[in-house]
């Protein structure tokens, strides 16, 4: 494996591209509302996104394989505990009220990889019907919900409204990693895919997708803002329909989680053209 390979895997599997993924909502929730760029709590939620993703990722394979784990996660360890720095120390910068109300969409996260269900052998991502809502929830909490409180301590009806649209969104770009995820989850873990097939999976998706651009036609936004969410639209839209179990390394961890940051970098390329 070449140098470049080794970066891309490194900057993947470290949670650094999901946490651009995130990053790239928050200030797509900014344009959106017009609320101004708040960089404290922005850098909070993108280190804590960091920190959270690689605890749920490898808080397990920590404790069952500690004398034993390969030089890359130990890396990814040390890499994840100066991120939970950084978050703490930004943390530090935001009102108190702020960081209550992130607290129950933190337990969540928690409660998703360590086991407290059934003699505390299952999590909530054991749950079917609840592992990728809770996902959603997280996500579109952390960037539509605190945001817009930090900025203004109340919610409208644009930001309800948007709340929604992002949780919509969210359930559909986790479809792919569900489809991809068929032939690495237990039978026991009932996801959406096995539950009820592939080709049902993808027309749920495209009934989400389709609900989130009624919603968008609902927002009081410019015409360049509804233009980059059609770009947006038709880009999600084919990665789910082209979503397979064997898809390539990149395909959903990769291409897949780029498509917030697209859809930042296209409405920044709109509202300056």
């Amino acid at each position: 494996m070449n140098v470049f390979n080794k970066i891309i895997d490194f900057y993947i599997n470290a949670s650094i591209h999901v946490a651009f993924a995130v990053y790239a909502f928050l200030r797509i929730t900014e344009l959106y509302l017009e609320i101004p760029y708040q960089k404290n709590l922005n850098y909070f939620i993108f280190f804590g996104t960091i920190t959270g993703y690689n605890f749920v990722k490898f808080a397990g394979v920590a404790k069952l394989h500690h004398r034993s784990l390969t030089r890359n996660l130990k890396i990814i360890q040390i890499f994840s505990f100066f991120c939970f720095l950084a978050m703490c120390f930004y943390a530090f910068s935001l009102p108190i009220n702020t960081l209550l109300l992130a607290t129950p969409f933190t337990f969540l996260t928690i409660l998703y990889a360590v086991p407290f269900l059934s003699g505390f052998e299952k999590n909530l991502r054991n749950i079917w019907y609840l592992k990728i809502i809770i996902v959603a929830l997280v996500w579109a909490a952390f960037s539509v919900i605190i945001p817009v409180f930090e900025a203004t301590k109340s919610f409208s009806y644009e930001a309800i409204l948007l709340f929604i649209q992002r949780f919509f969104i969210l359930i559909v770009l986790i479809l792919p990693f569900e489809i991809r995820d068929l032939q690495f989850d237990a039978i026991s873990l009932q996801t959406i895919p096995r539950k009820i097939g592939i080709p049902k999976t993808k027309r749920l998706g495209l009934i989400l997708m389709l609900f989130s651009l009624l919603i968008s036609y609902a927002l009081s936004v410019n015409f360049e803002t509804k233009n980059a969410f059609m770009i947006f639209f038709f880009l999600v839209i084919v990665m789910l329909m082209r979503a397979k179990v064997n898809q390539s390394k990149y395909y959903s961890a990769f291409w897949v989680e780029s498509l917030p940051i697209i859809w930042w970098l296209l409405l920044l390329g709109f509202h300056n053209f």
